[in-house]
């Protein structure tokens, strides 16, 4: 691995582990980075699963504040989020290669377009909250959804966190910054339980994986913090025209 390759996947990691803490979509940036390099598609999803892990839990101990009071919710739909998880990581590797190659660029518009609609999700959201709510700890389909959500996120990933929004905003009674906070403790589930799977049975390009978690910790604090106050129609600007080439060198290929 040159030492280009080396510096921009370690961008692509603290750029997605930011992305993923403020709004949840930070796969769009390293899946295509590392198909660009090279890395085969199943290895490039496993080894990025794996490397944002550590971005992830640095994104939730950064909104620790927003979390505090949220422990039997956490822990509810935080089950959720483990067997969603879990079905989704076994999926991927269960399913042959080429359903991989032939879903994902589905995957990866459908990523895209909720990233796009996302502000649409956050206006209806933060209107919802302001509204008589539903009850504090879920509608009884909230578990459901989250585990559906977790099956998505296990098997690729990508703006996960934009369907975690609109789940918890539709079916929970909170505010939108508490809403964001639950969002990452999930998401960080899911993306845990899956690595766990694949470093068990998959292949893991562990050098990718290191330099993916290495800047995404650095990531997750930026977004927790700094990331706050950066332009989220730039955030999203970003993450759309990575999508979309990604998207045309799937389907060219």
């Amino acid at each position: 691995m040159s030492p280009f390759e080396v510096a921009a996947i370690l961008l692509a990691g603290l750029a997605a582990g930011t992305i993923n803490t403020v709004v949840g979509s930070g796969t769009l940036i390293t899946f295509p980075t590392l198909l660009a390099f090279g890395v085969p598609p199943v290895t490039a999803n496993v080894s990025n699963t794996v490397g944002l892990v550590p971005g992830s839990v640095s994104g939730a101990i950064g909104y620790r504040a927003e979390l505090a009071g949220q422990r039997t919710r956490l822990l509810r739909l935080g089950s959720a989020s483990l067997v969603g998880g879990a079905a989704g990581a076994v999926l991927l590797l269960w399913l042959p290669s080429k359903a991989f190659d032939t879903i994902v660029p589905a995957l990866i518009g459908l990523g895209v377009l909720l990233v796009v609609l996302g502000p649409s999700v956050t206006r209806r959201v933060a209107a919802r909250a302001t509204r008589e709510a539903p009850p504090e700890h879920g509608a009884a389909w909230v578990w459901l959804a989250v585990m559906l959500t977790g099956v998505y996120g296990g098997y690729f990933g990508a703006a996960q966190g934009v369907l975690l929004v609109a789940v918890l905003g539709i079916g929970i009674a909170d505010s939108l910054q508490r809403h964001n906070a639950t969002r990452t403790v999930l998401a960080a589930i899911v993306n845990a339980v899956a690595a766990v799977v694949f470093i068990v049975v998959a292949h893991v390009d562990w050098t990718v994986a290191g330099l993916i978690a290495a800047g995404s910790i650095v990531g997750g604090q930026l977004g927790a913090t700094i990331g706050r106050r950066l332009p989220a129609l730039v955030l999203r600007g970003v993450i759309v025209v990575v999508g979309v080439t990604a998207l045309v060198v799937f389907l060219l290929d």
